[in-house]
Parts: structure tokens; C-alpha cells; sequence
């Protein structure tokens, strides 16, 4: 049983995001293998999503967020305690990419260090793990990463969304330094194999609409659900709320389920024009929505990851974000450099050929 806890000494103090240039569109999928792009569009509310390049994977990813998020942290890389990565494509079935991450950003030897794995809750997990790690006071300062190039097999449906990204977040314990404070965190999770690749498969296998109702649903909605009831709040007490997106249609619908608005989804469907990274999507809507919000207001954020599972936090911005954000370049920006790729350059950059 998971105990409510209330945190007073863990904080986000930087935060960075980088998702690749190269855009697949739905249309050039669809005219592939012949489907309707109308008809698939409608249905899942994706237009394109992000490719990597084909000398792009989950640590160069990495390596591109996690310097955005020090520089905005301020803070020298020998004062991380921890680095933990999330996710489901590592390069290495058996080597740490969290400690080739850690020695190319300048840490020193001493910090606590792992890749973690649970589908598209894998940083999210990692969240939870520094946060503790902080407020018990092990550590001062502690980098979490979420990163996916995500793999689907030619033809599957996962092929309109599966896509690359990475996000990065500098945690730490001193409360002048925070852009975002940690109020209360929670976990819901159960064995429902819903999304799976086993050893020595290259692509990912699902059971199709059954990832939505038992799956996804059940663990957003309750997750969140008994969170907010534990919290003593109700969706109009937050100005921002943020939620795993497979794509459009889930998360939107969730968030009427759990009785949140348009309004506070306002910047968290990115989803529709950059796919679903992953270990990265969560977060990275998490990372639109801080470029935006204003000090003093309440994001409320669910994770899911296949497998099953869903993480929900509550985030308090502080007078501190609105400097930190004319500081950087907006994730919105960032988003607008784009560039379309056919489906043969697609393969090619995924190393499906």
C-alpha cells in the first residue's frame, strides 16, 4: 500500500526537450498499404510524428535533452547524485546507457545510476525514484531522462504513431531554485499484458483495442482517480492537466472522464504532430506545458506504461518559471523546424530495411 506523501524538499530546478526533425506523415503510411488517411486521422488524431535520424538513438537523444535541462538548472554536472533513463530502445540489451549518458554530460564517479524499464511509465518511475531520493536526503540533485526512437513493425498500426523523442529533468532539494514544486505523488499498477517484445524481437507485439478500455483506461482513470480523492482535490482545483498520449483520442477522453476541460489540455496533445514517443511522451507535453504556465499554478500529470501501470503527480509552478522560460527556446519553436520524409527514407532512418 502506497502511504500519501506530502514533499517539501524536491523541486524541479531544469527541465529540456529534443525531438527530432524528420516528420512521417499519416497520408504517406496510408498511401503505403492503401488505407484511408481520412479514416485513420479521425480516428486517432495524429497527423505525422517524429522520426530520428539514422545516426540518432535513445543516449544521443538523451544526450541533446539533458544539456538543455542543466543549462537551465545552472548547476555544474559533478552535483548530480543520480542519473536514471527510461526507456524501451536502448542500444544495448546488456550495458547502462545511463552511465555512457553520465560520463559524456561530466558527471563525477560518485552518483546512483540505472536504466529503467516499464513501457511508457519508465521516467516517470524515475521520477519518483529521485524524488524519494531527495526529500530522504541521500541526494541533493538528481537527473531523470525519458527516451524512445520507438520501433513498430511495416504495416502495424502502431506505424501511425510510434515515434522519437527525449526529455530531461534536473530535480533538486533547494526551494529558491525550484521552477516547478513536487506536492504529492502515486502509483496504480497491475499485470495486464496489453503491449510486449520479448528478448531478440525487434518489433513490439499488442493486442490491438484491447490496450484501450482494460488497459489504458482502467489505469489512467483509477490511478488518477484514487490519487485525486487521497489529494482531497477535484480537476477544477489544477489550471494544467497532462496525460499519457497513444494518441489524441485517449487522453482527451480520459480527461473528460476524470471531469478536466479543453482548457487544461490546452498544451499537453502534442501528440497530434509529433506521434507517440514513448518513455518521452508524458513528459514532454509536462515540458510544453511549463513553457506556458504561469507562477503559482497546479498541473495535475498521469503516465501509463504497458505491462500495466500509471504514475499522477501534482506540480506547483513558482515565481521562478517565468524567467527560466524566457531563458530557453520554447518546445513550440523547436517544433516548428521540421522536415517530411517518404516511407522508403522512413525505413531506412528506423534500419527497417
Amino acid at each position: 500500500m502506497i502511504n500519501l506523501k506530502e514533499f517539501s524538499k524536491v523541486g524541479i530546478v531544469g527541465y529540456g526537450a529534443y525531438v527530432p526533425a524528420f516528420r512521417l506523415t499519416v497520408d504517406e503510411v496510408c498511401q503505403t498499404w492503401g488505407k484511408s488517411a481520412e479514416q485513420v486521422i479521425s480516428s486517432l488524431g495524429v497527423n505525422q510524428k517524429a522520426v530520428a535520424g539514422q545516426d540518432e538513438d535513445c543516449l544521443t537523444m538523451a544526450v541533446e535533452a539533458s544539456l538543455t535541462a542543466l543549462k537551465m538548472s545552472g548547476l555544474k554536472p559533478d552535483k548530480i547524485g543520480a542519473c536514471f533513463i527510461g526507456s524501451e530502445s536502448f542500444s544495448y540489451s546488456v550495458k547502462p546507457t545511463s552511465t555512457t549518458l553520465a560520463q559524456i554530460l561530466g558527471f563525477s564517479n560518485d552518483y546512483f545510476c540505472a536504466d529503467l524499464q516499464f513501457a511508457c511509465k519508465a521516467a516517470t518511475a524515475g521520477l519518483q525514484i529521485v524524488a524519494a531520493m531527495i526529500e530522504s536526503g541521500m541526494i541533493d540533485y538528481g537527473l531523470v531522462v525519458g527516451a524512445d526512437k520507438s520501433q513498430s513493425r511495416p504495416g502495424d498500426a502502431l506505424e501511425y504513431t510510434a515515434a522519437s523523442a527525449a526529455v530531461a529533468f534536473v530535480l533538486g532539494g533547494k526551494p529558491k531554485e525550484w521552477l516547478a514544486s513536487l506536492l504529492h505523488t502515486s502509483s496504480y499498477c497491475s499485470d495486464t499484458p496489453d503491449f510486449w517484445r520479448r528478448s531478440g524481437q525487434k518489433f513490439p507485439s499488442h493486442t490491438g483495442r484491447f490496450t484501450g478500455e482494460p488497459a489504458y483506461f482502467n489505469h489512467i482513470i483509477t490511478c488518477s482517480g484514487v490519487f485525486l480523492k487521497k489529494t482531497g482535490k477535484k480537476a477544477s482545483d489544477f489550471n494544467w492537466a497532462v496525460f499519457h498520449s497513444p494518441n489524441k483520442k485517449f487522453p482527451t477522453k480520459a480527461a473528460k472522464m476524470l471531469g478536466f476541460n479543453g482548457d487544461q489540455m490546452k498544451y499537453s496533445l502534442l501528440v497530434e504532430n509529433i506521434g507517440n514517443p514513448y518513455s518521452a511522451s508524458t513528459l514532454v507535453s509536462l515540458v510544453n506545458v511549463l513553457d506556458h504556465a504561469n507562477s503559482r499554478e497546479r498541473i495535475f500529470m498521469t503516465s501509463y506504461g504497458s505491462g500495466a501501470g500509471s504514475d499522477s503527480f501534482v506540480w506547483k509552478t513558482t515565481k521562478n518559471l517565468a524567467k527560466a522560460q524566457n531563458k530557453k527556446e520554447k518546445l513550440i519553436d523547436q517544433l516548428k523546424k521540421t522536415k517530411e520524409i517518404f516511407y522508403s527514407q522512413y525505413l531506412q532512418k528506423m534500419e527497417v530495411l
